[in-house]
């Protein structure tokens, strides 16, 4: 009997960890069916999301691959501006400053380039990369925004039409802010769990998803990149996660809806480095995608050393290449089941806002819905065929 390989939508927030993500299941074709994209906020604005997303899936010659506009903004807030904490390590278009997509990957309807780094937008509660408008841990990308738009149809980005029209490829594209979600539930209406959902930025796609319709709840199979529960974050605080500092509310929501969560987080994300040698390996084929991938990776290499010496002298933490391994091979990680939560507020009695953190609940509530948390990983394995099969994707 011939096994059907597993099918992954992929909701993303394109940076460079999410390039590399999207370049590893493209050359996993043996293990994966990619379905559909849906890129949304987090790392740089959707539309700069969506643009990128493009790009890359055209380099790899993938334009057949339908990509959706997702979340525009955290479910807590009516806007959202990229932050200059993911400009430093993704540059300031998402790709390591590689601008596959275009001069900036700016598309039209999103942050626009100014001097004026003020945000006013009287009446509209705005997000600056997680953190409220005001707030002293607020920094906008360096040229990032100066006006805020609220939530609007898109046509395809310009920035990424040049890479579709010349691969040839009849891009199916989406046109509203919504499609995304509905292609969401529409995928797990018919798969149940036999498509996977992966979450490589916030969870506000997903939980848009289950609050739409609760029924695929039950039927939802994700694998999520975020969190921690036994590091230190690698937001302001130390505490929080950037992907669940973004939209705490939409992940503690998404915790507590019964569906299968594998949290894929920095407890083993930091445990899987790459080292300057995969990026020269994949640099020597001397191709365009293998120059591109090597870019990538030197551009994160050098953020992360910058960042922390110690932590990271032996090249960058591959969390979303892991999240997405994870989802065709569970395998790769050791985990342990719990309830889970997402704190939402700071202050007494309450913690610090994006941390993830046991449910106390769940102590003596036996039937709250567990997720399953990633402590252990195959480090080594998951190096291996990573570097491998990024090698073979490169050609």
């Amino acid at each position: 009997m011939v096994q059907c390989p597993d099918r992954i939508i992929a909701s993303i927030d394109t940076g460079v960890d999410d390039a590399l993500a999207l370049a590893y299941l493209l050359g996993s074709t043996d293990e994966c069916e990619l379905g559909g994209v849906i890129a949304s906020y987090g790392n740089v604005d959707a539309n700069t999301a969506y643009a990128n997303t493009c790009a890359v899936l055209d380099l790899f010659g993938r334009a057949d691959i339908p990509v959706f506009l997702g979340s525009e903004h955290p479910s807590w807030a009516d806007a959202f501006i990229p932050d200059a904490g993911c400009a430093q390590f993704h540059g300031d278009d998402g790709l390591g400053n590689t601008r596959l997509a275009g001069s900036g990957a700016l598309a039209d309807g999103a942050c626009v380039p100014s001097d004026d780094m003020s945000v006013d937008v009287p009446d509209e509660v705005v997000s600056v990369g997680g953190y409220l408008a005001g707030d002293v841990h607020a920094h906008p990308a360096l040229g990032a925004c100066s006006r805020v738009n609220r939530s609007q149809s898109v046509d395809h980005p310009q920035s990424a039409m040049p890479t579709a029209l010349a691969s040839g490829g009849k891009r199916r594209c989406s046109v509203d802010a919504a499609d995304g979600i509905e292609y969401l539930i529409e995928q797990v209406r018919e798969f149940g769990r036999d498509v996977t959902v992966l979450a490589t930025g916030p969870l506000t796609d997903v939980d848009a998803a289950i609050t739409r319709a609760p029924d695929i709840a039950s039927k939802l199979r994700l694998v999520m990149m975020g969190g921690t529960l036994t590091q230190p974050g690698n937001c302001w605080d130390a505490v929080a996660e950037t992907n669940i500092i973004q939209d705490p509310e939409a992940a503690n929501r998404v915790f507590h809806s019964g569906a299968d969560i594998t949290m894929v987080g920095l407890d083993v994300t930091h445990q899987c480095l790459l080292p300057q040698s995969a990026a020269d390996r994949w640099r020597a084929t001397g191709t365009k995608r293998g120059r591109f991938l090597a870019d990538l990776a030197d551009f994160s290499i050098k953020a992360n050393l910058e960042a922390d010496p110690a932590l990271f002298s032996g090249g960058m933490p591959l969390h979303d290449p892991l999240a997405a391994a994870v989802a065709l091979d569970s395998s790769l990680v050791d985990c342990f089941d719990l309830a889970l939560r997402a704190e939402t507020n700071t202050g007494d009695f309450n913690g610090v806002r994006g941390r993830t953190t046991g449910d106390p609940v769940g102590l003596v509530n036996h039937s709250m819905p567990h997720v399953h948390v990633a402590l252990g990983v195959d480090s080594g394995r998951f190096l291996d065929e990573f570097v491998e099969r990024m090698a073979e994707v490169c050609r």
